[in-house]
């Protein structure tokens, strides 16, 4: 029955003649979707026909419904909706049968068109011809009117409910009465009369939401209903900041999930759900869109933010095991807009983003690099360059900053620096030039969206438009793409419905300068890094103003080549090109046959298209390839091809107070991939770039020309069972149980069964509980389940086999053979590992106790998860003797565990009439352990795998700081055993004191995963009409490592605080002149314990008032300024922003954003 459903009838238009460009527009556009509303009164024309004996009222209305177009709203608290009536009508006006129906009670009713409003008291017409009366308008935080909302004097029955539009009306209430504002959805509102005779109200949204609606997997349940450890993320939170995909608008909401930031335009984090449980397999959830399981490469990034309507998080396993197999890492349920009952709803979202690269660690200055080179030549050998960095001649600068191969325009603006006699030096002098201005720009991205939404009781549609286009802070970056939903839904008839979601895009990224094509895996993998490598004393041009090809070259670092125009001398552009379906047939066979009430079947069916393609054009000239042989070319394709088909049963009934719920399930899941690639040197022509391929010369061995090409098959078949019940509404179960079937696994193993249980008990319902004032809700939550992984690449059960060409075949050619691994013929790396026919299911087992809880009037509320899971049979990937013939192969072995705690708490510090403060925060914490590997309780030291310690840890050595002279005799024990130390280089701890450094000394330095994620968030409502809101994101308790400082004395150098005889309480080495290494334990110092809590966002926002929209023809209005990634509030490594990992840079960016609906 669509009681309540009355927020779909809101109706709009657009006024104003200063919108007539984009209303012709929007016509012309949603044209199909405007046809479906009637202009003249449906009511006027509508006949009904009925026959009903002592039948209860709610029957009635509910057969008026499946016969007509009409609906109804009112309030059960106000409307005996059980008492029995009886009706005869034929070909009767809706007027007659409401009489009828409402004979011999205080009810009336008011119609407008199809909606019709029940209520205890007349709904007058004029209300001016009362001599006392109340009236007012109810809106929405957006202003928008807000029908259905049950109005009732506190303390009686009497009341009323709003209009379409909003309005309500009273005659003769005492002036003090207080009225009392209930609406599904939305938080509850009392306020006095005191005489007033207009009352106008704004009514917000409920942060709780009992009554909501989440998705479950393969189904939707309220909130209160819930089993399992979920957490829920509306539309309104995901687009709080403007950002350019669903991964970015999560981060920081959730509790227990993870998500790290990436700065590359196109390019995404990662997200962990509770943590990690494999050591060789996928820790990645699955994710589900519309009901959709995607498979292919692409996940949920190319679909528009502004187009999902919630994300739903499922976090244990009682809640992800009814997706089997694939639901072992946490399951993310992706829910898109769909079109309302009602009239067109137009609405245009757009930001304007201007960001800068932000430098926490800039490179040093000219200065300061040329004393710090000296300093490194004078320790590397102080008898041959006699002067110290701060002591420094010009004799020896001639030999620290000359050579052989140099560059004459740095050589010369270093030795500007002395004065004519060559006795004095001021670094002043020297032309500081810092690279990296010539490689970054203030970055523009816009994003749009223009969305239209309505629809009759027959046929609803959502139609949507977006563009985005990120302009990188780095030269050559940049993204760009197109985003268009269509949604329709129809209802021919009223125990059928049929429907279908697609959502396209297409994007193209500039991944912009890489490691592709380098020389060196070690190089610069971004442009900017490129740039600031290069020394500041160079300059990029010579006396006659053309470039420098190796800026700053001498003594030996030939090997930094000028980043001038660099982005048009390389290019790695990539596309994707995404259509996602998900389109369903649903019967509800209890509309057809009444002894089938509760029975109905959904057909199911989601393809899944992705085309990928990847080009790659490196000029000759381009600072990655100078000093290699010829321009490189390359072109990659990749198309995913995957559907899912569901068989979905599903009945439902309730028993006075007994509710069951039982889904049955058939689906099969398949995937494709095809892929093709060519590479080759020696592009002719700089115009050709990737796309003339057949003009290289493929005899020429300096071409290194080479194709390939494959195609990957696997699929998944599954069944599963669900069963729900639920006494009284505080005694909730929930059964499943799936097995599930993968052609990935070897025979014998492909199938296996996967249960989960949980049990909830709603303790706020029990009498004892209800007379406690002060707890509002208090839901006590179990669950226990399994899940699966089968998440290693197809084929890896049946081995593979190698093709290569030797030189016998007939008349002296070549012919081809094959062999599992031939040495001669096949690079290690490449070898096939071993087949396993025994490679079975890796398995997760989880169990979790949870409270959700609600305190004093719903001012304080949330949830806490404690969760802990096993983890049996990991699938790894295992070094085997040689002796086979293989290295490696898969096997199921060993046991992770883990487990953590999800806390959520919510806080309205103030709420007052002009005032409504919210407080959120999100924290996690989580700790995973190795229990047994490969030989069982024994390490695997080459894995760096460890009994009876986190997954992902670092090993080596420990550190104590530096050497010191104090430290003399200390360190020519260890020199006398071959070490070379001395003050100023890096001390590493000898463990079992033999004054040797060892494999013997080499410990567990920390974990790489955070222990504790945290997310804060606050929104403050002021004067009804300004929003203030920020969210902070923080991580703690983990160890970072960032390579150390080399400090050869070669390569420019970031600003530290380096060892010198002046200096020793420094916290990096001294720098000594080496091309092979220099301090061989440099690398101990990057090692840092890290933690930071960081401010994401700070906005300020301001909704336009309705009478001025009204005005100016559009219904609401909002305008917002933003600041992303404003400053960091705390950081343990206060050089690095390790959101991002460990990069020294970061984008700070300004917004200015609109909300428009019409």
């Amino acid at each position: 029955m669509k009681i309540n459903r009355i927020r779909d009838a809101i109706c709009y238009c657009v006024k104003s003649k200063t919108w007539k460009i984009m209303r012709i527009c929007c016509f012309l556009i949603f044209l199909g979707i405007a046809q479906s509303w009637a202009t003249d009164s449906y009511a006027q024309h509508a006949r009904l026909t009925l026959k009903m004996e002592d039948a209860r009222l709610i029957d009635v209305l509910d057969e008026i419904e499946k016969q007509s177009e009409f609906y109804f709203v009112f309030n059960q608290k106000l409307l005996d909706v059980e008492r029995k009536v009886n009706v005869a009508v034929k070909d009767k006006p809706i007027e007659k049968v409401m009489e009828q129906l409402l004979a011999e009670t205080d009810a009336t009713y008011e119609i407008k068109d199809r909606l019709i409003i029940l209520s205890t008291q007349k709904v007058e017409k004029s209300p001016a011809q009362q001599s006392k009366k109340v009236k007012g308008t109810v809106k929405d935080e957006n202003g928008q009117p807000l029908p259905g909302v049950t109005v009732i004097i506190k303390g009686t029955t009497n009341g009323t409910v709003t209009d379409i539009d909003g309005n309500f009306f009273f005659v003769s209430i005492p002036d003090n009465a207080v009225l009392t504002f209930s609406f599904v959805g939305m938080k509850t509102l009392e306020l006095p009369v005191e005489g007033q005779s207009t009352i106008n109200v704004t009514m917000q949204v409920d942060a709780i939401g009992l009554e909501e609606v989440v998705a479950i997997g393969y189904g939707v349940q309220k909130k209160s209903d819930v089993t399992g450890a979920l957490v829920s993320v509306s539309a309104e939170k995901l687009t709080s900041r403007p950002v350019s995909n669903a991964f970015e608008a999560l981060q920081g909401r959730a509790a227990g999930v993870d998500i790290t930031s990436n700065e590359r335009p196109g390019e995404l984090g990662k997200i962990y759900i509770r943590g990690v449980r494999s050591l060789t397999a996928t820790n990645s959830p699955l994710y589900v869109v519309d009901g959709v399981p995607i498979m292919s490469a692409s996940s949920i990034e190319t679909i528009n933010p502004r187009d999902i309507e919630t994300i739903d998080i499922l976090k244990d396993a009682s809640a992800t095991a009814i997706y089997g197999s694939r639901g072992a890492n946490g399951v993310i349920i992706v829910t898109t807009k769909r079109g309302k009952e009602g009239r067109l709803e137009l609405n245009y979202s757009g930001t304007f983003t201007l960001e800068n690269i932000v430098d926490k660690s800039p490179a040093m200055s000219a200065n300061d690099y040329i004393t710090w080179r000296r300093w490194a030549y004078y320790n590397s050998a102080p008898d041959v360059y006699t002067a110290t960095g701060d002591q420094p001649t010009y004799d020896n600068d001639k030999k620290v900053f000359g050579g052989a191969g140099m560059d004459q325009t740095a050589y010369n603006n270093i030795m500007s620096g002395w004065n004519d006699d060559h006795t004095s030096w001021d670094g002043s002098k020297v032309v500081d030039t810092d690279w990296t201005d010539f490689v970054t720009q203030t970055a523009l991205t816009q994003d749009h969206t223009i969305s239209a939404s309505g629809g009759t009781k027959k046929m609803n549609a959502y139609v949507s438009f977006g563009y985005l286009d990120n302009k990188g802070t780095q030269k050559g970056q940049g993204y760009e793409r197109y985003t268009g939903k269509v949604n329709i839904d129809i209802s021919p008839k009223e125990w059928i419905k049929l429907g279908g979601n697609v959502n396209a895009s297409w994007s193209e990224q500039e991944y912009g300068f890489s490691r592709t094509g380098q020389a060196s895996s070690s190089g610069p993998n971004t442009i900017y890094a490129a740039a600031k490598a290069i020394g500041r004393f160079a300059l990029p041009y010579d006396e006659n103003g053309d470039i420098i090809n190796t800026p700053g070259n001498m003594g030996g670092n030939g090997s930094v080549y000028t980043i001038i125009d660099e982005w048009t001398k390389s290019q790695d552009q990539r596309q994707i090109t995404r259509v996602l379906g998900s389109f369903y047939a649903a019967v509800d066979f209890g509309k057809v046959l009444s002894v089938l009430d509760g029975l109905s079947f959904k057909l199911h069916f989601g393809p899944d298209y992705r085309n990928y393609r990847k080009g790659i054009y490196i000029d000759n000239s381009s600072a990655v390839r100078l000093g290699s042989a010829g321009s490189y070319a390359s072109l990659a394709n990749r198309r995913d091809l995957s559907w899912t088909l569901d068989q979905q049963i599903d009945y439902t009934r309730t028993f006075d107070k007994h509710k069951i719920a039982a889904t049955l399930l058939h689906t099969a899941s398949s995937w494709d991939i095809e892929t093709s690639g060519m590479s080759a040197n020696n592009i002719s022509k700089e115009s050709f770039k990737w796309n003339a391929m057949g003009s290289v010369d493929l005899t020429a061995s300096e071409s290194s020309a080479k194709m390939y090409s494959g195609l990957t098959e696997r699929a998944l078949e599954s069944y599963m069972v669900r069963f729900n019940y639920a006494f009284n509404q505080r005694y909730l179960l929930t059964v499943t149980g799936r097995w599930d079937g993968s052609t990935q696994l070897a025979e014998g193993n492909k199938w296996d069964f996967f249960p989960s249980a949980s049990v909830a008990w709603r303790m706020e319902q029990e009498e004892f509980f209800k007379s406690i004032a002060v707890i509002n809700q208090l839901k006590l939550r179990f669950g226990v389940g399994t899940t699966g992984n089968s998440a290693v690449e197809p084929y890896q059960t049946l081995g593979g086999i190698s093709s290569f060409y030797v030189p016998f075949g007939a008349g002296g050619g070549n012919t081809q053979g094959y062999t599992t691994n031939e040495p001669y013929y096949t690079a290690s790396k490449n070898f096939n590992r071993m087949a396993n026919p025994n490679l079975g299911w890796e398995k997760t087992t989880q169990y979790n106790i949870g409270i959700d809880y609600s305190l004093l009037d719903n001012r304080i509320y949330g949830a806490f998860d404690f969760y802990k899971s096993e983890t049996k049979d990991l699938l790894m990937d295992v070094s085997i003797p040689t002796i086979t013939g293989y290295a490696k192969t898969y096997d199921n072995i060993g046991k992770t565990k883990n487990h953590g705690i999800d806390i959520t708490i919510n806080v309205v510090p103030v709420k007052t009439r002009d005032i409504n403060w919210d407080l959120g925060i999100s924290a996690a914490y989580q700790k995973d352990e190795i229990e047994e590997l490969a030989y069982g309780k024994q390490d695997m030291v080459d894995n760096e795998w460890f009994i009876g310690h986190p997954l992902n840890v670092y090993y080596g050595y420990e550190c104590e700081g530096l050497w010191q002279k104090a430290d003399a005799t200390e360190m020519a024990k260890f020199n006398a055993n071959g070490h070379d130390f001395e003050p100023g280089k890096v001390k590493p701890v000898d463990q079992n004191n033999d004054c040797v450094i060892d494999e013997k000394d080499r410990v567990i330095l920390g974990q790489q995963n955070p222990k504790w994620t945290l997310g804060i968030s606050s929104t403050l409502s002021f004067f009804k009409d300004f929003e203030f809101s920020f969210l902070m994101i923080g991580r703690m308790g983990y160890m970072v490592s960032t390579g150390g400082e080399g400090q050869l004395g070669l390569f420019q150098q970031r600003e530290i605080d380096y060892w010198t005889p002046s200096n020793t309480n420094a916290k990096w080495q001294k720098p000594i002149l080496s091309t092979s290494g220099g301090d061989s334990y440099a690398s101990l110092l990057g090692f840092k314990d890290a933690s930071f809590l960081k401010m994401r966002s700070i906005s300020l926002g301001y909704n336009i008032p309705s009478n001025v929209c009204n005005r100016i023809g559009i219904n609401n209005a909002k305008l917002y300024v933003q600041a992303i990634n404003p400053f960091t509030v705390y950081s343990s490594v206060d050089w690095l922003d390790l959101d991002l990992g460990t990069s020294t840079t970061f984008n700070r960016s300004w917004v200015l954003g609109i909300n428009i609906g019409f």
